[in-house]
């Protein structure tokens, strides 16, 4: 598997990345802003995730996604690892990351990797999407803020 950045002629994989972010409209702003990187095997992509410059020495992590039929492979953490040695070269300090509070699996996925919990930002989800959206039978309304030193 190779992680590389999206050639920036090529379309970006959008149903990959409405996988982790259902608003069609968030994800086309992340990636107006941000660096999208993409995960190949085969010639086919198989994950995802943007970088977005946020402040001074931060940057963010999202959209990181992998396709359903790949989970359970490790490509997310590769994603995630990679995504944090990429804000590394390119000199920043401070990584960040957001994730539903009922999203368990990535709250774990992201501690393991180095993140820690920051904050809560609260009803997010509420201010920010127009439908509820639920995972693992739980309407996800916080945002869970992580960081981690680079």
């Amino acid at each position: 598997m190779e992680i590389m950045p999206l050639d920036l002629h090529s379309p970006p994989p959008m149903q990959l990345l409405l996988l982790a972010d259902p608003s069609e409209s968030l994800v086309e702003s992340y990636l107006k802003r941000g660096t999208c990187y993409i995960a190949a095997e085969d010639s086919a992509v198989v994950g995802v995730y943007v970088l977005l410059p946020t402040r001074p020495d931060t940057i963010e992590l999202v959209n990181v996604a992998v396709d359903e039929a790949q989970q359970g492979k490790g490509i997310g953490k590769k994603l995630v690892l990679h995504a944090i040695d990429t804000a590394k070269q390119l000199g920043y300090r401070t990584i960040e990351i957001g994730t539903g509070n009922s999203s368990v699996n990535q709250l774990a996925l992201y501690q393991k990797c180095g993140f820690r919990i920051t904050g809560v930002d609260r009803d997010f989800f509420l201010r920010h999407y127009d439908e509820p959206i639920f995972e693992n039978g739980i309407q996800i309304v916080d945002m869970i803020r992580m960081a981690q030193d680079l």
